[in-house]
């Protein structure tokens, strides 16, 4: 069984939040990857629902904040939701992850996670004026 720690940086490197997952099995897909983290955050937030959701997508109708998402009022997340805007954010390179010292390309490749310890998502922002 092997333990990751996903962890958020800007593009410039800055470590943004981390947090460790243990009892994973030894390989996994990145779309399995990117389903368990939004399934983590999610379960986090629908704990003490708010009107702010630290999360790797932005839920329907928030908007952005500094290091989130700001909700017209608290209110419980749907996990598969924001899984599957994940996964879209992916394949659109609204971020992207590394894992290890690589760039994970394609949601169905394949991470080795007794070798890879360490999975970082950086989100890309969109410059103002193009």
């Amino acid at each position: 069984m092997a333990t990751v720690t996903f962890r958020d940086e800007t593009a410039t490197g800055k470590p943004l939040t981390e947090w460790r997952v243990t009892g994973l099995p030894d390989r996994m897909t990145v779309r399995a990857l990117i389903r368990l983290r939004v399934r983590e955050e999610v379960a986090r937030h629908n704990a003490r629902p708010s009107d702010r959701y630290y999360g790797l997508v932005r839920p329907d109708d928030a908007v952005t904040a500094p290091h989130g998402y700001r909700l017209p009022g608290p209110r419980r997340l749907d996990w598969r939701r924001q899984a599957d805007t994940a996964e879209q954010a992916f394949r659109t390179n609204a971020f992207f992850l590394l894992a290890g010292d690589r760039q994970a390309e394609e949601l169905d490749e394949t991470v080795d996670l007794t070798t890879t310890s360490d999975l970082v998502f950086i989100k890309l922002v969109a410059l103002v004026g193009g």
